[in-house]
């Protein structure tokens, strides 16, 4: 990773363009491109992400971006390729690890059935007391019973 923000680096510097000036061009922050240019893979949440800027970069840059992300996918496969046997036999036993994985694929979605559940559960609870209201509502209306004791007077 540390030669390819290198090359690039080096493209960016020899055209005479300031890392604000691609950061603004590229709406990206400056810190953004510090860290590409440094190597700085860590500093990216999504490495996908990461290799979209790049491509990005190279190409405003003037450089050949198939290339470039060409190294950014060996780089990625080296990266990905150190995960251990052991680590790999857990995750086919289906063991959970101290590691979380944060992908939108692999996301536990009994979490989001729970809260759809209470959610429902709260409405027709809601809808429920309201029911019971309007109909205590309309039998407690004015029917002409008066209450005990009640004296009656008439107008005239």
């Amino acid at each position: 990773m540390k030669e390819i923000g290198e090359k690039l680096k080096e493209a960016r510097e020899s055209i005479g363009v300031s890392i604000e000036e691609v950061a603004e061009d590229l709406k990206l922050r400056p810190s953004q491109i510090e860290n590409i240019e440094a190597g700085n893979s860590e500093a990216f949440k999504d490495m996908f992400s990461l290799k979209y800027f790049i491509r990005d970069y190279a190409k405003y840059l003037g450089l050949d971006k198939d290339d470039l992300v060409d190294e950014f996918n060996e780089y990625l496969f080296d990266y990905t390729s150190r995960l251990s046997l052991d680590d790999i036999k857990e995750a086919k036993k289906g063991k959970k690890t101290n590691k979380k994985i944060k992908s939108p694929y692999t996301v536990d979605k009994s979490s989001k059935k729970r809260y759809f559940l209470w959610a429902f559960y709260v409405l027709a609870c809601l809808l429920v007391i309201i029911i019971v209201y309007f109909v205590v509502s309309l039998n407690s209306g004015d029917d002409g019973d008066l209450p005990e004791g009640a004296i009656v007077t008439e107008k005239n």
